[in-house]
C-alpha cells in the first residue's frame, strides 16, 4: 500500500504499453484487439487479447514469480482437476521500461462467483471440495519443495502472527477483538499439518472462481500455488460459503478438527490484511473481507 508522501514504485501500466510488448514479443498476435478489465485485483493488470487471449502483468513485485510459476505447473496440473484453469500460452520478458516477466494465456470465460448465487449451494461446495482433493492428490510422492531456484514450500501461519495481532489491535471496535485474539489464538495451538506436503491454491477465495450459467466453472490466479498443509485453502469456506454448505464442504472434503481450526486461522489472517489496507478506499473489499472475518468467527 502507498501512502500519502511515498513515491509509488509500481510501474505504469497502460494499452500503449501493452501493445509493444505483445506486438514486439509476440508478433503472431500483433493487432489483436485490447480491453482492459476492471477490476482486476490487486496483484496484475489484466487486458483481454481478442476473443481467446489475455495478458496478465503484475503491479508489484510481490506478484513477480506468478508468470513463471503457472506456465511451468498449470500445464501439469490441468488434466489432474474437475474446474478449468488458465493455460498459459507465452511469459514475456520485461522491455519499454517495465521490470518483469508477464503472461498470455487463454481466455476464460465466466463471471466471478458471488456470494448471492452460492452460498447456500451445496453443490457449489462438493465442486469446490472435489477440486481440492485433485489438487491435493496430484503426484503426492513428488511435491517439490523447490522448483527452478524458487521456493514453493507453504509458510507456517506462525509467520502472521505480529502483523494479525497488531491488524486485530487496529480493527477493535469494527470486530470483536476478544473472539478474534481467542480464535488466532487456538489457530496457533493447533496440532500442525502430519501429513506429506500437498499442492494448495494459496489464494482461494470467492474472487479467484468463475462461473458459467450459475455453475463453477474455473479457478484462476495461482501465485499463492506452494506445497505443504492444505489449511490455507479452507478460506473459501468463509469468503462463499454458508454455515450449512460449510458443514457439506467439510464433509465432502474430510477435514479434521485441527485443520479446519488452522483454516480458521488462515481465513481470519488474510481476511484482516486485506481489511486494513483496501476497507478504506474499496468498499467491495470492505463488504468481501468483513464477511470473510465474521464467518471465521463462527467456524
Amino acid at each position: 500500500m502507498v501512502t500519502a508522501g511515498t513515491a509509488d514504485p509500481r510501474p505504469h501500466i497502460d494499452e500503449v504499453l501493452v501493445r509493444r510488448l505483445v506486438d514486439a514479443q509476440f508478433p503472431q498476435w500483433a493487432g489483436l484487439p485490447l480491453e482492459l478489465l476492471d477490476p482486476a485485483g490487486s496483484d496484475h493488470v489484466i487486458y483481454r487479447l481478442g476473443e481467446e487471449l489475455s495478458v496478465r502483468l503484475p503491479r508489484h513485485a510481490g506478484a513477480i514469480g506468478q508468470a513463471r510459476k503457472e506456465a511451468r505447473w498449470l500445464p501439469r496440473l490441468a488434466p489432474h482437476l474437475p474446474l478449468a484453469v488458465p493455460v498459459p500460452v507465452g511469459v514475456g520478458a520485461p522491455a519499454f521500461g517495465y521490470p518483469w516477466p508477464w503472461a498470455v494465456s487463454r481466455w476464460l470465460d465466466g463471471e466471478v462467483a458471488t456470494v448471492e448465487a452460492l452460498a447456500d449451494s451445496s453443490g457449489a461446495a462438493v465442486a469446490l471440495a472435489d477440486f481440492l482433493a485433485a489438487l491435493q492428490g496430484f503426484a503426492p510422492e513428488g511435491v517439490p519443495a523447490e522448483d527452478g531456484g524458487e521456493d514453493l514450500t507453504g509458510r507456517p501461519l506462525s509467520e502472521r502472527d505480529r502483523a494479525t495481532r497488531a491488524a486485530i489491535a487496529d480493527v477493535d471496535g469494527v470486530f470483536d477483538a476478544a473472539a478474534m485474539t481467542e480464535l488466532w489464538e487456538a489457530a496457533l495451538s493447533a496440532p500442525g499439518w502430519d501429513g506429506p506436503p500437498v499442492w494448495f491454491h494459496g489464494d482461494f477465495h470467492t474472487g479467484n472462481l468463475l462461473t458459467v450459467d450459475g455453475r463453477l466453472s474455473a479457478v484462476i490466479d495461482f501465485g499463492g500455488l506452494a506445497t505443504g498443509d492444505p489449511a490455507p485453502d479452507l478460506m473459501i469456506a468463509f469468503t462463499l460459503m454458508s454455515p450449512d454448505s460449510r458443514a457439506v464442504f467439510r464433509d465432502a472434503l474430510g477435514v479434521d478438527d485441527a485443520t479446519w481450526l488452522r483454516g480458521r486461522g488462515w481465513a481470519l489472517a488474510t481476511g484482516l490484511n486485506a481489511y486494513t489496507y483496501y476497507a478504506a478506499v474499496d468498499p467491495r473489499v470492505a463488504a468481501q473481507t468483513t464477511r470473510q472475518i465474521t464467518h471465521a468467527l463462527i467456524g
